[in-house]
C-alpha cells in the first residue's frame, strides 16, 4: 500500500510539473515533442454519483437510453463522477476533439495553406497565354471566403452547411469569392490579359471522398462557399412575391424561385429541390414579418463550379478567357503533378494559420471540414486516402497515452457507423492537450457554454455555469420511420469546465438512444447536458 501511494504521489508531483512547464511554454516555438509525449497519470477508481446527478440521468425520458460520463481534476486525474466510463458510446461530433488534435499535432496551429495559380504555355508581350491557367487545390477549407478584415475566419453560431435543418442560420459577412478574386487580380498584375486555352482545377491533393456527417458530401480539395449556394429567401407583404437571392452567382447554376408572402404568423414552408444537375428549384412561402430564411444547394461537381468562379473572377480583374464557364473541368487536360509543380507560378493565396481553422470546425461542429482532416493528415506523409490519415491519428493518439485499443473510428466528422469510443478515453486525450504547448489553440476553438457556438443556448443567462465550460457539442439523430419520429443515436459533450471551487476539470457525458417527437427536441436534450454542467460547476 505504501509503495502504491508512494507511485500515485510521484505521478501526482511529475503531473504538476507537466502543467506548469505546459503553461511556461504555450505560444513559444519550443515544447515537448510529438514522439515523446508525457502521458496523463492513470485515474483512480469509479466514484458514486451524486443524488443530484442520478436524478438527472435516471429521468423517465432516458428509460430507454445508455449514459456514458466520467468527470476528472485536470491535474491530478482524480475522479469525481464515473458512469460507464469504459463503455462504447456512439461520440457523434466529439469524434472532431479527436481529428483536431491530430492535425494540430501534424500540421501546425501556424500551419498555413498556399493554393498557386500556375500558367501552362508562352506568354506573348502584348499579355496573351497560349496554354492554360491552373489553379492547385491545397485543401483550403474555405480559399479566402470566410476571412474577415482582421484576417481571422468568420463564423456564426449556427452554420450555413446545416440551414437545411435550422431556422436561425445567418450568413458570415465576408464575401465567399474573395480568394478566387483576389488570385485573378495577381494573375492580371502579371500581364496576363487573355487566355487562349483553358483554366483547369488541379484537385489531385487526395482520394476524394464522402463526407461521415450532415451538410455537403462531397469532400475534396477545392473548397468554394463549402461548395453550396446559399439561398435567402426574405418577405415582403402578405400576398405578393418573396425577395429570393442566392450566393454566389454562377454562371453554370440556373436557380428558378416562385415563393410567396404568407399572412403573419402562418406557417413557413421552403422546399429547395434539383431538377437537374446545378437547376436548383425553390418554392413555398414565408410568413410576413418574420427573419430572413436560409436554404442551401450542395453543388454537383465542386471543381467545375469553382472553376466557373474563377473564370467569372479573371474577367472581371480584366483577363480575357476563350473557354466558356458553362464547360465542365476537364482533368484530363492537366499535365503530371511533377510537371505542374515546374510551371511558372503567376498567383499565390495564402489562408489564415490552421489554429483558426480547428477554431471554424469545433466552434460550429463542421462536418465537411473535420471530413477533410484525416486526408490532410495523410498528404503531409505522401499519402492520400482516408484510412492512411486514420492510421496516422491512430499513431498520435497512442503516443498521447489514449487507449486506442478500446475505440474505433471511420472519419474525422463523428457521422460514420464505425466511430465508437468510451468516456475514458475522450478524457484521456482531453488532459493529453493539456499539457501541450499548442493547448491555447485547442481550448480556444471550443464552444463556451451559453456564449457561441453550438453550446450558445446551452443555458440561460443566468446560469451558474455560462462562460464557464468549453467544451465540443456532438447530435447524431435519425429519423424514425415506423413510428412517425425520431431517434437521437447520440448527444454528447466533452471538454474542460472551471469549477467554482476553482478547480479545472475534464469531463466527457454522452446519451446513445434517446426518442424524439420532433427534430427540435434535440436541443432540450442539450439542455440536459447544460445542466449537468451546472451540477459539476456548483459541486466541485
Amino acid at each position: 500500500m505504501k509503495l502504491c501511494a508512494m507511485k500515485t504521489m510521484l505521478w501526482d508531483l511529475r503531473w504538476l510539473l507537466v502543467c506548469l512547464i505546459g503553461a511556461a511554454s504555450a505560444g513559444s516555438s519550443t515544447g515537448w515533442s510529438q514522439d515523446a509525449p508525457v502521458s496523463p497519470p492513470p485515474v483512480a477508481p469509479a466514484v458514486a454519483l451524486s443524488d443530484e446527478l442520478r436524478a438527472v440521468l435516471e429521468a423517465p425520458e432516458f428509460k430507454q437510453a445508455h449514459w456514458g460520463l466520467l468527470a476528472v481534476d485536470l491535474a491530478t486525474g482524480e475522479v469525481l463522477y464515473e458512469l460507464n466510463a469504459d463503455k462504447l458510446f456512439a461520440p457523434a461530433s466529439t469524434t472532431k476533439l479527436y481529428s483536431v488534435a491530430t492535425a494540430l499535432a501534424e500540421l501546425g496551429e501556424d500551419y498555413r495553406f498556399e493554393t498557386p495559380v500556375v500558367r501552362r504555355g508562352e506568354l506573348s508581350a502584348d499579355g496573351e497565354l497560349a496554354g492554360d491557367l491552373i489553379l492547385v487545390a491545397s485543401g483550403d477549407f474555405s480559399l479566402g471566403g470566410r476571412t474577415d478584415a482582421e484576417g481571422r475566419i468568420a463564423f456564426t453560431d449556427a452554420d450555413h452547411t446545416y440551414a437545411n435543418s435550422s431556422q436561425k442560420t445567418e450568413l458570415t459577412r465576408p464575401d465567399p469569392l474573395a480568394g478566387l478574386e483576389e488570385l485573378a487580380r495577381q494573375v492580371a498584375s502579371t500581364g496576363i490579359k487573355r487566355v487562349r486555352g483553358d483554366v483547369l482545377i488541379d484537385a489531385r491533393l487526395f482520394e476524394p471522398t464522402q463526407s461521415t456527417g450532415s451538410g455537403p458530401s462531397r469532400v475534396t480539395p477545392i473548397v468554394v462557399n463549402d461548395n453550396v449556394i446559399d439561398i435567402t429567401v426574405s418577405p415582403s407583404t402578405a400576398g405578393s412575391p418573396a425577395y429570393v437571392e442566392w450566393r454566389p452567382v454562377c454562371a453554370a447554376i440556373e436557380v428558378d424561385a416562385q415563393v410567396t408572402t404568407a399572412p403573419a404568423g402562418k406557417p413557413t414552408e421552403i422546399r429547395v429541390t434539383s431538377a437537374g444537375p446545378d437547376k436548383i428549384v425553390v418554392r413555398g412561402r414565408i410568413a410576413a414579418g418574420r427573419d430572413p430564411l436560409v436554404r442551401v444547394h450542395e453543388v454537383s461537381d465542386p471543381e467545375s463550379f469553382a472553376r466557373s468562379l474563377f473564370i467569372a473572377a479573371l474577367e472581371q480583374a480584366g483577363v480575357r478567357v476563350d473557354a466558356s464557364r458553362l464547360s465542365s473541368n476537364d482533368a484530363s487536360k492537366l499535365p503530371t503533378a511533377a510537371e505542374v509543380k515546374e510551371l511558372p507560378q503567376v498567383a499565390l493565396l495564402t489562408s489564415p494559420p490552421f489554429a483558426e481553422s480547428a477554431r471554424l470546425i469545433l466552434k460550429v461542429s463542421h462536418n465537411l471540414h473535420a471530413s477533410m482532416l484525416p486526408l490532410l493528415v495523410a498528404t503531409r506523409h505522401g499519402q492520400r486516402t482516408l484510412a492512411d490519415g486514420l492510421r496516422r491519428q491512430h499513431d498520435f493518439l497512442a503516443g498521447a497515452g489514449v487507449s486506442v485499443e478500446t475505440i474505433s473510428f471511420g472519419g474525422g466528422a463523428g457521422g460514420s457507423p464505425a466511430d465508437l469510443t468510451t468516456p475514458r478515453a475522450t478524457v484521456e486525450l482531453l488532459r493529453y492537450m493539456a499539457t501541450r504547448p499548442d493547448f491555447e489553440s485547442y481550448e480556444r476553438g471550443l464552444p463556451v457554454l451559453g456564449i457561441d457556438g453550438t453550446l450558445a443556448s446551452a443555458v440561460d443567462d443566468n446560469s451558474p455555469a455560462r462562460g464557464k465550460v468549453q467544451a465540443k457539442t456532438g447530435t447524431y439523430y435519425w429519423q424514425n420511420l415506423m413510428n412517425g419520429q425520431y431517434v437521437l443515436t447520440s448527444k454528447a459533450l466533452a471538454g474542460y469546465l472551471s469549477a467554482k471551487s476553482g478547480r479545472k476539470l475534464a469531463f466527457a457525458a454522452v446519451v446513445n438512444g434517446v426518442h424524439l417527437k420532433d427534430t427540435e427536441e434535440r436541443n432540450r436534450i442539450g439542455k440536459v447536458l447544460g445542466r449537468i454542467c451546472e451540477i459539476l460547476y456548483e459541486a466541485q
